[in-house]
């Protein structure tokens, strides 16, 4: 079977998973305890109807919700506190240029209220931006993972007409995976991620294969060519 195109998840997928305490961000970007909990409040109900309702939100839309208006010293903090763990896996350039040497298109698809550019910046950051055929950021458009719109809009930016001809990496079952193959895509999931429990979907997926490092995705994709 053809593989025209791979797309992948970012957070937890691309990125090495890790725990961490997002409330933090808040606290690091307004100096502020009771500020810091509105505004996790606001994006914990930003990330409950993406769950619920597959709808996206951007940062602006939960700035707005917690009452705050943003200067540059703000933003400036919040993106430092999330800068080391934002780190692009170590297999990714190996990994993306053996794609790009296969013929392959690589796409992003992440669920992710940041705009664009700050992607872009991070991808650059780690000398990966360049091997990107396309992306999808649902800060962007309507929806979010498992929304089928979502996936179709991916497909676009990476220009495969046919689902079956692209594969879908990410870490979780529910929105990567079963979202994925709801579409017609084959799926591959990296089990890096520990989801809590409230941001769990009500369905779960089957994944095609299970990689426990992306490095391990070439052996798959040989396998499908």
């Amino acid at each position: 079977m053809a593989v025209d195109a791979v797309i992948f998840d970012w957070g937890g997928t691309l990125t090495p998973w890790h725990t961490i305490d997002v409330a933090q961000s808040w606290l690091a970007a307004s100096g502020d305890p009771d500020l810091a909990r509105k505004l996790g409040a606001a994006e914990d109900a930003a990330w409950a109807r993406s769950r619920d309702e597959h709808s996206s939100a951007t940062l602006e839309s939960v700035l707005e919700a917690a009452g705050v208006d943003a200067d540059d010293h703000f933003l400036t903090n919040y993106h430092a506190w999330w800068e080391p763990h934002t780190l692009t896996d170590p297999d990714v350039p190996e990994l993306f240029g053996w794609l790009r040497g296969a013929g392959i298109r690589i796409g992003i698809l992440s669920n992710t209220i940041w705009p664009r550019g700050e992607h872009e910046r991070i991808f650059a950051r780690d000398e990966v931006l360049a091997l990107i055929d396309g992306a999808v950021y649902t800060s962007e458009i309507p929806w979010t993972k498992p929304h089928a719109e979502a996936f179709h809009a991916a497909l676009a930016a990476v220009g495969v007409a046919d689902p079956a001809r692209a594969v879908f990496v990410g870490d979780r079952v529910f929105d990567d995976i079963h979202g994925a193959k709801a579409v017609g895509m084959r799926a591959v999931l990296v089990p890096h991620s520990t989801v809590p429990d409230w941001q769990r979907g009500h369905t779960e997926g089957e994944p095609d294969a299970v990689i426990n490092r992306l490095a391990d995705l070439k052996a798959v994709i040989d396998a499908w060519r």
